[in-house]
């Protein structure tokens, strides 16, 4: 019966009119899990941390996983290295080299990769673009890393973000943090991009963006969370997400969760016990909990955000102490060790694959409808997920 399923399958496939098999791959979805991961310093700061992160990228499912704050590792290039561990250990993964701190891990083949933006003006900002195809539509993802000077999100917390030295007072006024925010030249960078991505918009193409923007989220400081860690009555609209909302970009974390208070998704400083506290924390006497770490995408009729984690230890550095966090976010705790002092961030996406392809979604070949040789196990495939292990 199966066969005879498949022969007709064959029959539309090659007739040209095939109604039925149009309906049924214009429904068809995949599942495109990305991942932002700051690995601090380049994974120098907790013993054991390359394998960490490796484990993690594995433990996670991630098919797109955002990497930060890169350099060599033992004389080899951190991405290259990264995807030799991880064909060693039976996964294969693709990335390749850039000059930058910044670079993207993928399930997919990479079809090119561009630097976007590098550091200038005094901002170590930098952006670099790759290229994939999935479900038969292509995706350009962007990885980032802005300049963690003049963190003024510390400023209404009584904390210099130039100095890191304690205030005589929190300051709160909306004006004077900008102020002291526009000097990392962040903003800057993500103008940059929003011009640069423009073209891969226009020709319909799938665009993530993730990385560490060492800036809280515009959404994140209004009204509903002012009297709330330490934020001292401040309602700030910060520049890089308060940009990208008007470059028509989303947060895909507050499109899944868009209670702040409920879900503060908090990224930095993580919990991690595997090194002195003091280690972690920036501003000692301080609730310095925030959400730095982001993947935003480009909203469109074929993807659709569906969940969102934190990916990392439900705890949180709280005024030099470790506390374990009381919102409602979902959590993928570490396998083991926990690599960085920052948690990352993972979301789910439904993509609705291209009608007039058909894809192989895990061997990473890709075949135009009408091509001579079919897959299968395509419907099949297109049901199932690829997540390895369970998340709770």
């Amino acid at each position: 019966m199966r066969k005879l399923i498949i022969c007709v399958l064959l029959f539309l496939l090659g007739s040209g009119e095939g109604s039925m098999l149009r309906a049924a791959k214009s429904s068809a979805t995949v599942f495109l899990k990305a991942m932002q991961m700051n690995i601090w310093m380049g994974g120098s700061k907790v013993e054991g941390a390359v394998g960490m992160i490796a484990d993690e990228v594995i433990h996670s499912g991630a098919d797109v996983v955002f990497l930060n704050e890169l350099s060599d590792y033992k004389g080899e290039n951190f991405i290259l290295h990264m995807v030799k561990v991880l064909k060693q250990r039976g996964y294969t993964f693709y990335g390749t080299e850039t000059s930058l701190s910044v670079g993207i891990l993928t399930r997919y083949p990479i079809e090119e990769q561009q630097i976007v933006c590098t550091p200038g003006k005094g901002s170590n900002g930098a952006v670099v673009r790759v290229q994939l195809s999935v479900a038969g539509r292509k995706v350009a993802a962007y990885a980032t890393h802005l300049d963690y000077r003049h963190y003024a999100c510390y400023m209404p917390r009584g904390y210099n973000g130039s100095t890191w030295k304690k205030m005589d007072a929190p300051v709160t006024d909306e004006a004077t943090v900008l102020e002291m925010n526009r000097k990392a030249y962040r903003e800057e960078t993500i103008t940059d991009f929003l011009q640069k991505v423009q073209p891969d918009i226009e020709q319909g193409y799938i665009v993530l963006l993730g990385g560490d923007f060492n800036e809280p989220s515009h959404l994140d400081w209004q009204e509903d969370t002012k009297n709330l860690w330490e934020h001292n009555g401040a309602v700030i609209n910060w520049d890089c997400s308060r940009l990208l909302y008007e470059g028509g970009f989303k947060d895909a974390y507050r499109v899944v969760y868009p209670n702040p208070v409920t879900h503060p998704g908090f990224t930095f400083p993580a919990g991690n016990q595997a090194v002195p506290v003091k280690q972690l924390t920036w501003a000692p006497e301080a609730d310095e909990r925030d959400r730095i770490d982001f993947i935003y995408y480009y909203p469109t009729t074929f993807i659709t955000p569906e969940k969102a984690w934190v990916v990392g230890p439900a705890y949180s550095v709280v005024k030099s102490e470790i506390n374990k966090e009381k919102g409602r976010d979902r959590f993928l705790r570490p396998k083991g060790g926990w690599p960085t002092d920052h948690k990352a961030v993972m979301v789910s996406f439904k993509v609705k694959s291209d009608p007039n392809t058909c894809e192989k979604t895990t061997s990473g070949k890709f075949g135009k409808t009408g091509s001579a040789v079919f897959n299968t196990k395509y419907f099949e495939k297109l049901s199932a997920s690829k997540i390895k292990g369970k998340i709770e």
